[in-house]
């Protein structure tokens, strides 16, 4: 493809990128002491340094944000300094990397969380089914204790207190987790968010927890140095579509602009099994957003070449296809065959099915 944008150079904020291509967030769980980054995980992102952008896994800013077994943190000196592992070799291979910063709120279990974690939400909702602990197999969800106004706060702040850390790390940057179920988003759901105070009610209100934690992380680092990421229509964790879902997010990201953040990555996750998110829904988020926009959700290169030259997005994210392909980006580019991956390795602990996966050459 002779006219390929999908390779060339781009820019984010104040970064310039090797290409358009994004390594979107994936749960590893390979953080297997204090939610602690190692030499492993180091390993594994630097493999893939050849993406524009790299976003990490999804990364607590708090004991009571870390739901799942072995996932990393980002609110310790030790969590920093296991992280600056990681940058210095992604940098070192001339990477960008952005961290995922991952409250998961009432998606947790207390057999998951460190000492001193309890699961928290905006309501006292639990999420339906169970999740995975290592002591004990598959639970049941808990029923997480509804934040009080002073906890909302205070996890404004985690959020702040962990973006700091990142730039502490030598991260180029934050993203957001406003997806997937997680805090930030259970704050927008009504479903999830049936509080009455300032943090919810109307769809206004229950912008309020994002919009902030926004606001002060953008002032905190710098706006050019954030992003967020939605997914609308999302089903993960219980989500389920509500009557005001477009008006939510019609209001939301033009909201967003005034906290300066640099990016907006909506993921659709109909290729998984969720409803897809209307074109006209997409469509007008990306009208409405001024700055950098990130598509992601089952794009090949085909349909990334076609996306960016719309202009329906200015960078493409890929998930799966970069965990199995470390060179993703050298296999798109020359047409070669891709890795498929191991779903059975996605999050047990150890080198197989991470830090194994072949390059093509």
């Amino acid at each position: 493809m002779t006219d390929s944008k999908l390779f060339a150079p781009a820019t984010l904020g104040k970064l310039t990128l090797k290409n358009h291509l994004v390594m979107a967030p994936m749960t590893r769980s390979r953080a297997v002491d204090a939610a602690t980054p190692n030499t492993l995980m180091a390993e594994f992102y630097a493999q893939r340094a050849s993406a524009g952008l790299i976003v990490t896994e999804g990364t607590s800013p708090s004991p009571n944000g870390t739901g799942y077994p072995r996932i990393p943190g980002l609110w310790s000196a030790g969590q920093v300094a296991g992280w600056k592992l990681v940058t210095d070799a992604v940098h070192a291979r001339g990477g960008r990397i952005f961290v995922q910063v991952m409250h998961t709120g009432r998606v947790g279990h207390p057999l998951n969380l460190p000492a001193g974690g309890e699961v928290l939400a905006p309501s006292a909702v639990a999420a339906p089914g169970e999740m995975y602990t290592d002591a004990k197999g598959m639970q049941a969800h808990p029923l997480p204790r509804a934040m009080t106004d002073a906890e909302v706060r205070h996890a404004i702040q985690e959020h702040v207190t962990a973006a700091r850390n990142a730039i502490s790390a030598g991260f180029d940057g934050v993203e957001l987790h406003g997806a997937n179920g997680y805090l930030l988003e259970q704050f927008l759901s009504p479903d999830t968010n049936r509080r009455t105070d300032a943090w919810g009610g109307s769809v206004e209100k229950r912008l309020s927890f994002v919009l902030e934690v926004a606001r002060q992380v953008a002032e905190a680092i710098g706006g050019e140095r954030v992003g967020i990421r939605l997914s609308p229509y999302g089903v993960n964790a219980g989500m389920v579509a509500y009557p005001e879902i477009d008006e939510t997010y019609r209001k939301l990201v033009p909201a967003l602009v005034a906290t300066g953040v640099q990016y907006v990555h909506l993921v659709d996750h109909s290729a998984m099994g969720a409803p897809p998110v209307p074109a006209e829904l997409k469509l007008a988020l990306r009208k409405a957003w001024p700055r950098t926009f990130i598509l992601a959700g089952g794009f090949d290169r085909t349909s990334a070449e076609e996306a960016l030259r719309d202009g329906r997005a200015d960078l493409i994210a890929f998930g799966r296809p970069f965990l199995a392909n470390p060179d993703l980006v050298t296999r798109l580019e020359r047409g070669l065959p891709l890795n498929a991956p191991d779903f059975g390795t996605f999050y047990t602990p150890g080198p197989k099915g991470y830090t194994d996966y072949p390059a093509s050459v």
